[in-house]
């Protein structure tokens, strides 16, 4: 099983926080994000990481991992 979790903006675009996904076979972040969007496109400059570790879209994804989507972070101010 993968946990997938949605932070910031992507969480209104799919409705939700997160999700769970059970591997029948070797996926990559990009089979991941096709089958938890009901085929939405990927927001351009959307990040991703694994394990808490930025990744490639193109990155296979393990039993047991965490997938997190997010928009870009913004710098600020002090």
């Amino acid at each position: 099983m993968v946990t997938i979790k949605f932070f910031a903006s992507l969480r209104e675009y799919l409705g939700r926080t997160e999700d769970r996904l059970v591997l029948d076979e070797t996926l990559t972040v990009a089979d991941v994000w096709e089958r938890v969007s009901a085929g939405r496109p990927v927001p351009n400059r959307t990040l991703v990481a694994v394990n808490m570790e930025y990744a490639q879209f193109n990155q296979e994804v393990a039993d047991g991992d965490e997938v997190a989507f997010f928009p870009p972070v913004t710098g600020g101010g002090h």
